[in-house]
């Protein structure tokens, strides 16, 4: 059975979506920007800054279905500009210390209201 994740730690959602939806098992976040709870945009930000910003949204929803990053299976990371790759990984790399998760990271168009980077993640509940 679906269940829906929402916290006020992370930043609401915007449109038709959740923060995130679980089963018994698996939980899906959506993507997560660099957008505080309190509504600060970060979009001007480095992007390490922004990718950190989107990391603790990301925990944030993850605290609130019970799990941590380190029961993330899945990244999918999405830069507006490749170039940036760099930096978001070292940030990244802090995150995910130790036995990271797969990942992809792919250069798109243009992400929501404008920020450098989107992460969402994919987590077991087991």
């Amino acid at each position: 059975m679906k269940r829906i994740i929402e916290t006020d730690d992370a930043p609401a959602a915007v449109g038709a979506y959740s923060q995130a939806t679980s089963t018994d098992s698996l939980l899906f976040t959506a993507g997560q920007i660099p957008l505080t709870a309190d509504g600060e945009l970060l979009d001007d930000e480095p992007i390490a800054a922004q990718t950190e910003q989107a990391l603790y949204n990301l925990d944030a929803v993850l605290d609130e279905a019970g799990a941590s990053s380190e029961d993330i299976l899945k990244v999918t990371v999405y830069l507006d500009d490749i170039d940036d790759f760099d930096a978001m990984n070292e940030t990244y790399a802090d995150y995910f210390d130790d036995q990271p998760p797969a990942r992809s990271a792919v250069e798109v168009a243009a992400l929501p209201k404008g920020v450098g980077v989107e992460i969402e993640a994919v987590a077991s509940l087991e």
